[in-house]
């Protein structure tokens, strides 16, 4: 995500914990008992530190397979939700996360199911309990007019309707405003797309463009995405596009898709950008980049999966910043939200390395130049690996203070152990999940360093370290 600070408050409604506890009718032959949640039911929620709510238990999805048709003149979106599951516990019924939209219709293994909402959970009673390793198709028909959320820190996250269109950023949990998921980013899957459009519209998701169907109807775009991918890394953008096409040095496809009349000229400082965080980090790690460049009242950037979401043509920092989340938060990703500085604080760095390629000491600038601050700055709380709340997810102490942990660990074990880190920890956990804990255990088998008391100062204790 873009910088901190660009986050903007949209509305005062503050979502705590997403309000998952709010409870809503059945829209569904549910009855009585499915409300209920009895031995045998998934967990409605996924074990995060920060949004305990989100994502489910009980399962693993493998894949995803979601046939859309959206009308932006009406804001409609009719959905089919194909989700391809593996239990890991005797179930009964189990949770999905989906927000407000109308369920018509479940179907698990093929077999009517029963089905209740509470708030944000859509609990699922297959006719038939499913046993543990058991893998099933469980097939969700829905409708509606999917909108925005409002997180904690008072930003706004989920489906964007825009001037020609729609488009969504979902980071941390807004794909449960346009589809079904289990909404946490220990659960990675791989996913199909199909969205028709309007003739004339342009339909964008992640990964590879597989076909795009068109004729004097409605048009088809149909998206494939192989590689592993958290459910607040994906997208949808429906619009009137260019579409820009290239190639990287390493020969990933770059497809790059820009609101017609906006300037898109970072499409052409995407291939310099990712040859040299090829030679910081690493091959990239997926099958194909680009860039989506809307017209939308978002008020920040995303590191959307393959493309990063901009709604302005972005500086070469910024640009920087959001292509360096394909290695770090979209490749390794965080088990846990608390760990969201091995997202923000690896960006940031990034950016740091990129104006080093003319000033090679401009890490270590930016180290001593933030060292300056007082301790009653925002860059010193709350600690990086332990932002508290929700609420501080996106605080400016996780990228900066999170950077200057990086420096300081280049500083104890040297450039070249440093550098074989960063691309260790991309190169072991690829398309993989990670915690703080993995990077230190890393850090020191790479170094032979004990790096306890680094990791502590840094990342972990409130206040300026004593190193400034």
């Amino acid at each position: 995500m873009s910088s901190p600070g660009t986050r903007r408050r949209l509305r005062p409604l503050v979502v705590a914990a997403l309000c998952f506890a709010v409870v809503v009718p059945a829209l569904g032959p549910a009855s009585p008992a499915a409300a209920r949640v009895e031995r045998g039911d998934g967990d409605s929620g996924g074990g995060d530190s920060l949004f305990p709510q989100a994502g489910n238990g009980g399962y693993k999805v493998r894949h995803y397979d979601l046939d859309l048709d959206y009308a932006p003149s009406s804001g409609v979106l009719v959905g089919q939700a194909a989700i391809a599951l593996r239990a890991t516990q005797q179930l009964s019924s189990f949770t999905l996360d989906l927000h407000r939209l109308r369920v018509l219709d479940i179907q698990v293994a093929g077999a009517a199911a029963t089905w209740s909402r509470n708030g944000n959970e859509l609990r699922v009673r297959p006719a038939d309990a499913l046993a543990p390793g058991q893998r099933r198709q469980v097939v969700v028909d829905y409708r509606g007019n999917p909108d925005t959320i409002v997180d904690p820190d008072g930003s706004s996250e989920g489906w964007f309707d825009t001037d020609d269109g729609a488009v969504s950023v979902n980071e941390p949990v807004g794909a449960m405003t346009w589809f079904p998921v289990n909404n946490t980013p220990r659960d990675k899957a791989t996913y199909e797309v199909s969205i028709t459009v309007p003739h004339g519209k342009t339909a964008v998701s992640n990964g590879n463009l597989v076909r795009h169907e068109t004729g004097p109807g409605p048009t088809t775009w149909v998206w494939r995405s192989p590689d592993q991918l958290a459910s607040y890394l994906t997208t949808v953008a429906v619009g009137d596009f260019d579409f820009v096409q290239g190639q990287a040095a390493d020969g990933t496809a770059l497809l790059s898709f820009v609101d017609s009349g906006m300037n898109g000229d970072a499409t052409a400082r995407l291939r310099p950008v990712m040859r040299f965080l090829d030679k910081q980090f690493g091959p990239y790690p997926f099958t194909t980049s680009g860039l989506i460049i809307d017209n939308a009242s978002i008020g920040y950037a995303l590191e959307v999966q393959n493309r990063p979401v901009f709604t302005s043509n972005p500086g070469d920092s910024l640009l920087v910043h959001e292509i360096a989340h394909q290695w770090y938060g979209n490749s390794v990703t965080p088990q846990d939200w608390s760990d969201i500085w091995l997202n923000e604080g690896f960006a940031t760095y990034a950016q740091w390395l990129w104006k080093g390629r003319t000033n090679p000491g401009a890490p270590q600038e930016h180290f001593e130049r933030l060292c300056t601050e007082p301790p009653r700055s925002n860059l010193w709380n709350p600690p990086p690996a332990d932002p508290g709340s929700a609420a501080n997810l996106f605080d400016r102490s996780v990228y900066d203070r999170g950077a200057m942990a990086l420096q300081a660990m280049r500083q104890r074990v040297g450039g070249d152990d440093f550098f074989a880190v960063l691309r260790g920890w991309a190169a072991q956990l690829r398309q993989d999940n990670g915690n703080t804990g993995d990077l230190k255990a890393l850090a020191e088998d790479v170094s032979g360093r004990q790096l306890d008391n680094l990791f502590r100062v840094w990342l972990r204790e409130p206040g300026k370290p004593a190193a400034c």
